[in-house]
């Protein structure tokens, strides 16, 4: 990338101003042909607003947008996609009854002769489906696709259209670590077509990989923007000291100071076993399947998209019936007939799609917060507002939820505090066992490790924690043990405590396929 030819996209000066908050101020922001510009800031920092402004979704206060050195006006989305600019948001924006081709080209059809081009369509769809090494059907029902399968729907939608400025908020956040490798080449190519690509992502790792520049915004406000240094042939392509882009400047701009990296409570001696699992199946996707979680740890569940983690999970917690085996709480073998169960047993599951299974996006705070309670704190049908507040307020104060006040909907919050919200909610019913599922997609860095050090102090008091995700580097740091699955199954196991080291060669050759474990292995290491 060189920055000797002008620029692709300029923004400059741009404020936006909604009552009484100025979330952006003056902001600059320069992209040029053939570079991948990544944007990092605290969730509420204003990046999701200036992008919407780029794409016309919200019309500047001040300032002006620049397309090859010539002022435009963005009236809607519609006419940013007119210029060639796409942005696709962390969460997949797809219509669930219509077939993966419809979506492509929906409100911009192709026609011949005054009738729909399905044959055309379909051929285009197909090329941009290969694109992305994606392997389903163009006649795919998306509603019958994962969230990760969507997500690359979004992005085939886009290439379809030839973009050249080219939005990504999050796009990793739903995929497995193979998925967004293939992702990380689809835009290293586009990137060498001319494409200018702008990259909101709060994962490190991803920002070495692919950045040229980074701009942090802090508060609405531009803080500064850093180049990509000189590469070193003898250092890694990730490494954190490479001049120019590194975590602890970057960090450092994003929060206004330095954050003490997240650091691991170190296990004592080995805890008595709390659920056990003996055989358990669903009769579909997870094969029969026997594990341990002892008190206070944290267990990571890893491995690839579709490998069969949340449906374990979600057959644990009693949302998917059990067809065989068996799952022991403490002694005492459980009849999981539905979540509400569980939930008497003392487990509860935090799903990942926080938005539609999660919270009541329309209801306040509060309301999310008490509505898990309500039974506990009511006697002979009279409900005890003054606990119930109280409990409310202590949530909240306990997992520091930035918000101005408990009447504030959901749908208002930030993507952080709607995950710590939804922690929250789950935590108000104290739980002995607590499943978590990709618990830190699309949240900042600051709040990553805010939520880091709560589990870690959660499972110091005792509680057992089983920590879902596809970003391996977050279970080499927060796990004390790590479970991987494959095609439904349970394929290894990473245990400090036998002096296996966790890291994220050895998570991803289970993941993969590369080792895997016998039942003679299991049998070895679990009383079945």
């Amino acid at each position: 990338m060189s920055t000797i030819q002008p620029p692709l996209l300029e923004m400059r000066a741009i404020s936006k101003h909604f009552p009484g908050v100025k979330a952006l101020h003056q902001v600059n922001l320069v992209l040029y042909p053939g570079e991948v510009l990544a944007l990092m800031g605290e969730n509420g920092a204003g990046k999701s607003t200036l992008m919407k402004v780029l794409v016309g979704a919200y019309q500047p206060s001040e300032g002006q947008i620049f397309i090859d050195g010539k002022a435009v006006r963005m009236k809607d989305p519609r006419s940013a996609r007119g210029m060639g600019i796409h942005l696709i948001y962390q969460e997949p924006n797809l219509a669930l009854n219509m077939k993966v081709t419809e979506n492509i080209f929906l409100g911009a059809e192709k026609t011949q002769w005054g009738l729909l081009s399905f044959q055309q369509m379909r051929k285009i769809t197909q090329q941009v489906l290969e694109q992305v090494g994606a392997t389903f059907s163009p006649d795919a029902l998306v509603g019958d696709l994962s969230r990760a399968e969507g997500q690359l729907v979004e992005i085939a939608r886009a290439l379809a259209f030839k973009p050249r400025v080219l939005v990504l908020d999050e796009p990793t956040a739903a995929l497995s670590e193979h998925e967004s490798q293939r992702l990380f080449e689809i835009i290293k190519h586009l990137r060498g077509q001319g494409l200018g690509i702008v990259y909101i992502s709060h994962r490190m790792s991803e920002v070495y990989n692919l950045a040229d520049r980074v701009s942090v915004l802090r508060n609405g406000v531009l803080i500064g923007t850093v180049q990509r240094g000189p590469e070193d042939p003898n250092r890694s392509p990730v490494d954190p000291r490479r001049a120019g882009i590194n975590a602890e400047k970057l960090v450092q701009m994003m929060l206004g100071q330095s954050l003490q990296e997240f650091q691991k409570n170190p296990q004592g001696t080995p805890r008595k076993p709390v659920l056990e699992l003996i055989q358990v199946t669903d009769g579909k996707k997870i094969k029969p399947t026997s594990l341990t979680l002892r008190e206070g740890e944290i267990v990571g569940l890893g491995g690839l998209v579709g490998s069969g983690r949340t449906e374990l999970a979600r057959l644990i917690c009693g949302v998917s019936p059990l067809k065989s085996g068996k799952i022991w709480l403490q002694g005492n073998m459980l009849d999981l007939k539905s979540p509400r169960d569980a939930i008497q047993a003392g487990m509860v599951y935090v799903p990942e799609d926080r938005v539609n299974d999660g919270l009541f996006a329309r209801l306040s705070v509060s309301e999310n917060i008490s509505i898990g309670v309500l039974e506990r704190h009511s006697h002979m049908g009279l409900l005890n507002f003054s606990e119930v507040a109280r409990q409310v307020k202590n949530t909240v104060t306990r997992l520091n939820i930035k918000l101005s006040s408990l009447h504030t909907t959901v749908e208002d919050l930030s993507g952080g505090n709607q995950q710590k919200l939804l922690l929250a909610r789950y935590l108000s019913l104290n739980p002995r066992i607590l499943l978590l599922d990709e618990p830190t997609a699309g949240i900042d860095v600051a709040t990553r490790a805010e939520l880091y050090r709560t589990l870690s102090s959660l499972a110091a008091s005792g509680m057992t924690i089983l920590f879902i995700s596809s970003d391996s580097a977050e279970l080499v740091q927060i796990a004390d043990r790590v479970l991987v699955m494959k095609e439904g199954e349970l394929v290894g196991e990473i245990d400090p405590a036998r002096g296996e080291s966790i890291t994220l060669e050895h998570i991803m050759e289970f993941a993969t396929g590369l080792k895997g474990f016998t039942p003679e292995d299991w049998k070895k290491r679990h009383v079945l």
